[in-house]
């Protein structure tokens, strides 16, 4: 018994009606958000809520973060949508059991680690870019389709009626942590506008108002498409961008409770729980999905820290799909919109506008231009993309720019050069001009004891220069090259004489 409690909460003791609450909690704003999306994807309601249950069972019990929510999440969807248009719904099953097979490999592969490569200007423009995805899609709700399919804003009495509600709801989701701590203020919220609806009768826009949520259990299907190269070649790109964005999302989101709670979660490990629910969801006719940042931090803000809160929330949904649809189909909308509104203004790193003017202006480019791409593409795995490589050119231009050398002469009448700064693409080009080829003794000695060869230009730039001083019959000497050094010059089959020592620097060029 004790087992199982370190296993679903490794962090400390499990508060029971903590996590009950919370999980009843996240059920309830998971629902909107998987139907409205499953229907913008053109498909039925019901897969985005299979795609809720079997992501947020499965990643809640394998994942390599307690806390986190899994569902169907619209980031990875959206992707989708192209195919499901051109191809059908088999071609999408097939795609997401692609999707998860490939998100499985890089967790056992152990590629998760990279997600500690992201930056701070990165994860600052992702969650701001998401918490106005998320607001913006709380705003669409107060538009209704009219018979020619034609989007309207809510107007008249309707529109206000849907206003007072939301902002009761996102008031109470504020207030009520004031009065007590011990039921989700998200769970009160959403209970007393409902109350409020139905002992006054008001008028407005429910659940039941977006689709119908009931049905029977999830069955077991293999996607019905050829099994041949023509068809790989039809789903693989879009299995790779779904099972980029949605890895991209998981780590983030992981990353972002470890900072919140002070824990460390297992980056590989929720990788493969989110290729395992992937895969889960593609043969039991789910649309598929990712870590979901809003219901996380939903979850969180309850005071849940254990995988309960996720496991009741997958079987709340299960449990509304089989039996209580009637009853959550009752539940006004605006008690979710304003719940998941204040949600988006927690999301929004308020303090990224504090620290603006201590930032790096590249940083705060890089920020900008994350938030940018997320909002208007609704491409996070574009966005971060494009934020990593940005951030890697101006360290790369920053490192080539302090690449510097010491110039001595020794005893016995050798010129020595001690370089500082590393040895890579950008700074060879700095690097070749300190060195007087014509001027400079028959021996020269290189001293790599501040600086490294990294990589293939920099093997070729140090190559180059021991070609010109042999070229007027002078000796280039490496001194103080690392084990690491050592080795891939030697791979390199690189002629350049190197000088052993037992002072000899034992930094990694790539630790392990």
């Amino acid at each position: 018994m004790n087992a199982v409690l370190r296993y679903l909460n490794p962090h400390g003791e499990i508060n029971y009606s903590v996590e009950l609450l919370a999980g009843l909690t996240v059920a309830m704003t998971m629902i909107p958000e998987s139907l409205s999306f499953a229907i913008l994807a053109g498909l039925s309601p019901l897969t985005g809520l299979y795609a809720a249950f079997m992501m947020g069972l499965v990643t809640a019990f394998l994942g390599g973060r307690p806390g986190m929510i899994s569902g169907g999440a619209g980031a990875t969807v959206v992707t989708l949508i192209a195919l499901i248009s051109m191809h059908g719904v088999e071609y999408l099953f097939a795609t997401v059991v692609l999707a998860g097979v490939l998100q499985f490999l890089v967790g056992a592969f152990k590629f998760g680690k990279f997600v500690r490569l992201i930056p701070q200007p990165v994860m600052y423009g992702f969650l701001n870019g998401l918490a106005v995805i998320i607001f913006m899609s709380q705003v669409e709700q107060f538009k209704v389709v009219d018979a020619d399919g034609v989007k309207h804003w809510l107007s008249g009495s309707t529109g206000y009626i849907m206003l007072a509600l939301t902002l009761f709801s996102a008031l109470l989701v504020y207030i009520f942590p004031k009065i007590s701590k011990a039921i989700p203020a998200s769970l009160v919220a959403i209970l007393a506008t409902f109350l409020v609806v139905y002992l006054f009768k008001i008028d407005t826009k429910t659940v039941g108002d977006i689709a119908s949520v009931k049905g029977n259990l999830p069955a077991f299907h293999i996607p019905m498409i050829p099994f041949n190269w023509e068809t790989l070649t039809i789903i693989f790109p879009f299995a790779l961008v779904m099972a980029s964005v949605g890895m991209i999302e998981s780590l983030l989101t992981l990353s972002m409770v470890d900072e919140l709670t002070a824990t460390k979660g297992n980056a590989n490990r929720e990788a493969m729980a989110q290729g395992t629910a992937n895969v889960v969801n593609g043969l039991f006719g789910g649309m598929g999905g990712c870590a979901m940042v809003a219901q996380t931090l939903v979850n969180i803000n309850a005071g849940s820290r254990s995988r309960l809160s996720g496991i009741i929330g997958a079987l709340t949904i299960l449990a509304i799909i089989l039996v209580a649809a009637p009853f959550i189909e009752l539940i006004p909308m605006a008690a979710l919109v304003g719940v998941m509104m204040v949600v988006a203004i927690g999301t929004f790193q308020w303090v990224s506008f504090r620290i603006i003017t201590k930032m790096p202006k590249s940083d705060i480019l890089v920020g900008m231009l994350v938030a940018l791409i997320t909002i208007v593409l609704h491409n996070l795995a574009l966005a971060v993309l494009v934020g990593v490589v940005i951030s890697a050119l101006v360290f790369a231009w920053d490192n080539a720019k302090r690449i510097r050398a010491r110039k001595t002469t020794d005893e016995e009448g050798n010129k020595v050069y001690e370089i500082y700064g590393p040895l890579f693409f950008g700074s060879v080009a700095g690097f070749l001009e300190k060195f007087e080829v014509s001027e400079d003794p028959e021996l020269v000695i290189v001293d790599f004891k501040e600086s490294k060869i990294t990589d293939m230009s920099a093997i070729d730039a140090v190559n180059k220069l021991a070609e010109k001083y042999r070229m007027q019959s002078k000796t280039l000497r490496l001194r103080h090259l690392s084990q690491d050094c050592k080795a891939i010059l030697k791979k390199a089959n690189s002629s350049v004489e190197i000088e052993i020592s037992e002072n000899d620097p034992t930094y990694k060029v790539m630790p392990k």
